[in-house]
């Protein structure tokens, strides 16, 4: 079970790195092009939030119950926090991808909450690019 849903973790990574790069993208052009928010626009974002959330999800049960990672390191919590391959998976990287997901949620509540095209686009893509800066400093870039 642990392999499967590390490799589904690990698999989610692409598919949120190309719709995000996918969402930058058309919002940056609706933006900067003043065009109208329309329905692919929001299905957009609700696919990238949901699949952020979906990865929070296998990422947190990786972490709580299944890791031998983390289980090991919560043996002896001190010593896991001076090694930094142990500290990154057992803090830096939960932390950072919370983070994450709280922004990408940011975006998208205020895109709801704004009163013009232009300023849903400016919303989300200002959040949504901040969420990616995260995303990108967050991946265990060493384990593709």
């Amino acid at each position: 079970m642990y392999t499967g849903l590390l490799h589904l973790h690990s698999g989610l990574r692409w598919l949120i790195l190309l719709s995000l790069l996918v969402v930058l993208i058309k919002y940056f052009i609706g933006w900067f092009g003043q065009k109208r928010w329309n329905k692919s626009d929001n299905i957009l974002g609700v696919v990238f939030t949901s699949l952020m959330d979906l990865q929070l999800l296998t990422g947190l049960v990786l972490y709580v119950f299944l890791s031998p990672i983390t289980k090991m390191a919560f043996q002896d919590f001190g010593a896991a926090m001076k090694n930094p391959d142990l500290r990154f998976y057992l803090v830096e990287h939960l932390l950072i991808m919370i983070l994450a997901v709280a922004f990408v949620h940011i975006g998208w509540s205020r895109s709801k909450k704004a009163t013009t095209d232009r300023l849903k686009f400016s919303k989300t893509l200002f959040w949504f690019g901040f969420a990616a800066l995260f995303i990108l400093g967050g991946i265990p870039w060493d384990r593709i």
